[in-house]
């Protein structure tokens, strides 16, 4: 009875899954001709696109051709917003999509276009199409750049608690060096007050120096000199997290694969299944 139950389940879905998965197949990936043509011609849409936007922002060429851009910007979105409905029917969980990174970059590309009905100016956020760049890594099967980028991805997330006990430890010393700069330079040198005076601790910890701002008493140039010294230090923390956390990563391997459940990547090179969800790849 079990196995009827089985058998009843799964054969309607065979039409709906036929098509699902050759959209799919065109749509997200690029080892077949249609897929890798579809890329090819997203990713030219893409570049022209993010060409358009900067065009409208000369003001020159805006006046003279500001009703043709206007027009082809309207163009691109209407055929990127096509494209993200056929990537949300292609999944079988279309919510899964919509919450992994070239589904918000998706989305978000999209939308600025739309709010500048309400807000002018809003549609040069369009740049972020440049995000969808990405893309080419897959379609010109540059795998060894997308491992690099994977491995650069599992680093950062997992020195996330790391940097953010460092920068906590930053934010403690930037409140007390300023406040110390204040009680010793004060007003008439120019550190008007704590926020004003904590601005200049970062600026000078950080070793950018805008230098709108200096310490003018012997005292505080001691300070200064012993803050500049610090921070030459503290620059080496967070690439030293990092560094380690590289290493690491490096020694997992990953392939291009996009599973069609989850819309999620970052499989083993053997893989047949997909490791978040259990679907077959």
């Amino acid at each position: 009875m079990g196995s009827q139950r089985k058998r009843y389940k799964t054969i309607p879905d065979k039409p709906e899954s036929a098509w699902r998965a050759k959209l799919h197949e065109v749509v997200f990936e690029a080892e077949t001709p249609a897929g890798k043509a579809f890329d090819i011609v997203l990713i030219l849409s893409i570049s022209l696109s993010i060409i358009t936007v900067f065009l409208d922002s000369i003001r020159e060429i805006r006046l003279q051709y500001g009703t043709q851009l206007y027009t082809v910007e309207w163009f691109f979105t209407i055929l990127f917003t096509i494209e993200y409905f056929l990537r949300l029917i292609s999944v079988k969980k279309p919510w899964k999509y919509v919450t992994s990174f070239f589904g918000i970059v998706d989305l978000i590309s999209i939308i600025p276009t739309y709010i500048s009905l309400l807000i002018p100016g809003s549609q040069y956020l369009m740049t972020i199409r440049v995000l969808r760049l990405l893309r080419v890594f897959r379609v010109l099967k540059l795998t060894e750049y997308l491992l690099e980028m994977r491995m650069i991805t599992l680093a950062l997330k997992a020195s996330t608690k790391k940097i953010g006990v460092f920068l906590f430890t930053v934010l403690t010393l930037v409140v007390i060096i300023g406040s110390m700069m204040y009680m010793i330079e004060g007003e008439a040198n120019g550190f008007s007050d704590i926020p004003n005076s904590i601005y200049w601790a970062i600026v000078t910890l950080t070793t950018v120096g805008y230098g709108d701002i200096s310490p003018q008493t012997p005292v505080g140039k001691i300070l200064a000199s012993l803050v500049m010294f610090l921070g030459y230090g503290i620059i080496a923390v967070p690439t030293g997290i990092v560094t380690v956390e590289i290493s690491q990563a490096a020694r997992k391997a990953v392939n291009t694969n996009v599973c069609p459940s989850c819309s999620l990547e970052g499989h083993d090179p053997d893989a047949k299944y997909c490791k978040y969800c259990g679907e077959k790849l």
